[in-house]
């Protein structure tokens, strides 16, 4: 690879480490080309981003910016994965396929929001519900008041149309 390449490739890192919200680092060592192509497969159907890069590449291109801190994690073979949108569905994908393929495939480490996170925080960050369950239930908290409110609002017109019907059921008895 020229000079000119490896620049490229350090400023397009560098863009794409700026841009993301999480990034998670990987040693794929002992992959085969039928199991990089399931990851890779799954985590573009997450829509996050997937690549492998030269570790001194890497470290190039995250001088100033916050995901700086994984520096000391670029040592092997490493695959990185940019999440732009969700972190917990990049999170997700890359536990389950950890689990799943255990002796090829292991998170060294991550970035989330600036932070560094471990290998641990990664496992509970995937333990979490989508962000689609989570707002579902804020909705559901929330207009829980208001739908029990209502419940009580109808029950009282409801009450007294059933003591008036009450009452002339009995007047017409009589």
């Amino acid at each position: 690879m020229n000079r000119q390449t490896k620049q490229q490739q350090v400023a397009e890192l560098h863009d794409k480490l700026k841009r993301a919200k999480a990034v998670f680092l990987a040693d794929f060592r002992g992959m085969n080309v039928e199991q990089a192509t399931m990851l890779r497969n799954e985590l573009r159907a997450a829509a996050i981003e997937y690549k492998v890069a030269k570790n001194t590449l890497l470290e190039l291109a995250s001088k100033e910016t916050d995901k700086e801190s994984l520096s000391p994690h670029y040592a092997g073979p490493t695959a990185i994965a940019f999440s732009y949108d969700d972190p917990v569905a990049a999170a997700k994908v890359l536990s389950k396929f950890a689990k799943t393929q255990a002796n090829t495939f292991k998170l060294k480490a991550g970035v989330l929001s600036g932070k560094p996170i471990t290998v641990s925080d990664i496992q509970a960050l995937a333990d979490l519900p989508s962000r689609e369950v989570l707002i579902a239930k804020l909705l559901g908290t929330i207009n829980a008041p208001v739908a029990n409110f209502v419940g009580v609002l109808a029950a009282v017109p409801g009450s007294f149309v059933r003591a008036l019907n009450a009452i002339k059921v009995q007047k017409e008895g009589n």
